[in-house]
């Protein structure tokens, strides 16, 4: 049974949830585990899970809890605790101000004038690491200016922050830990998402680019294409985590420097529904050319669907160069993605990764992929986020 400092933490995240302001994070505030301890003095998180000291939240107003609810999950977010490790183990004091920083300014801006949360105060003072010359910046980047400044003698941090960073726990979980955690992120982020589009339709302030940018990294959808091609080559141990690859740092992002030269299988899909033209598809096909000449698959499986599975081609490593002038496309009718889903069960096809190119005006998209699978989404559906897998817009 709950006690009255639980109850009360459970109904503050239980606001937030059902505020238009912050619906996009519904998904996160579920995500882990949360409780109320009396062993710490202030709140922190692992990455997964959070604690809030029992002695700390009963200070604070239900503004200010909202506020330190929402600084502590937008840590698990943005994923700080893992992405970041390397500057804590430089810098503790400034690794964790940055990521204060970043985060405490995301949250002002979204409700400025602390209609549902507000900055804790200590001594009617507000106290919190806030600055707006870090606007738009990532932890890296804040991290970069507080270093020169404390080497300058002219600032660099700051012991003012509101709550712990648990560096230490979020070590203690495994690999396999924290792969399945980001995955749960992801998944997390979109519920979200859906959760704010029932809520109120449109973006609100700038939590609704930075959870864009988290969903979906502004870079060019080749390097995502290839970079989840790649990330799924069977030569996982020529895959190394020791190198990050610096393209996705922008977004606080965190992706392995891969070096993985074969695949086994890839399942191409492509919806010809009829709004995906000639100049669309040989795009895409020529960028699947080109990552097979790197990771030079077994097999190629290129797959035309609309409402069921039209024509199905197969390539080997030898024809798959062959792959945009030999190709014949057929179809032209509904749009159901799942028609290829259960066309791969029943030819008991198993690809080592799945790619789908669609217009992305889908109603069904389908939950038992049998394998990971990227949404490549053309046309003007730049709102439309796939709720499994990773989605990529051909903006360009």
């Amino acid at each position: 049974m709950l006690d009255k400092a639980e109850r009360r933490l459970k109904k503050v995240k239980i606001t937030l949830m059902r505020n238009p302001k912050f619906a996009l994070w519904s998904g996160i505030l579920m995500l882990g585990k949360t409780e109320v301890v009396n062993n710490i003095p202030t709140a922190c998180t692992n990455g997964r899970d959070e604690k809030y000291g029992r002695e700390f939240i009963e200070g604070l107003d239900d503004k200010e809890l909202g506020f330190v609810v929402l600084h502590e999950n937008l840590h698990k977010a943005f994923r700080h605790l893992f992405i970041w490790r390397k500057l804590h183990e430089e810098n503790a004091q400034l690794a964790n101000a940055a990521c204060d920083y970043v985060i405490n300014l995301m949250i002002v801006k979204c409700d400025p004038q602390e209609q549902v949360v507000a900055m804790p105060r200590k001594n009617g003072k507000v106290y919190g690491l806030l600055d707006q010359r870090f606007d738009k910046m990532n932890a890296k980047q804040v991290f970069d200016i507080l270093k020169q400044e404390q080497q300058d003698g002219t600032g660099g941090g700051g012991d003012e922050g509101f709550d712990d960073h648990d560096w230490d726990g979020a070590q203690e979980l495994s690999q396999e830990q924290v792969k399945e955690l980001e995955k749960e992120v992801d998944q997390a982020l979109r519920q979200g998402q859906i959760a704010h589009q029932k809520v109120n339709g449109t973006g609100a302030g700038d939590m609704g680019r930075e959870l864009g940018d988290l969903l979906e990294p502004q870079i060019d959808w080749r390097e995502v294409l290839r970079e989840f091609v790649k990330s799924i080559c069977s030569a996982k141990d020529a895959s190394s985590w020791r190198r990050v690859n610096r393209r996705y740092l922008h977004g606080d992002v965190y992706m392995p420097t891969l070096i993985g030269e074969k695949v086994g299988r890839i399942a191409i899909g492509i919806d010809t529904s009829g709004s995906i033209g000639g100049r669309e598809l040989d795009r895409f096909l020529s960028e699947v050319k080109s990552i097979a000449d790197d990771v030079h698959p077994q097999f190629v499986d290129l797959i035309y669907w609309d409402s069921e599975v039209a024509a199905h081609e197969e390539y080997d490593e030898s024809s798959v160069a062959n792959i945009v002038s030999s190709t014949k496309p057929r179809g032209g009718g509904g749009t159901d993605p799942t028609a290829m889903m259960r066309y791969l069960k029943e030819k008991g096809i198993t690809p080592e990764c799945i790619v789908m190119l669609t217009d992305g005006y889908i109603s069904e998209w389908g939950d038992e992929w049998n394998a990971p699978i990227l949404w490549t989404i053309c046309n003007e559906a730049s709102d439309v986020f796939a709720p499994c897998g990773k989605t990529v817009h051909i903006k360009d």
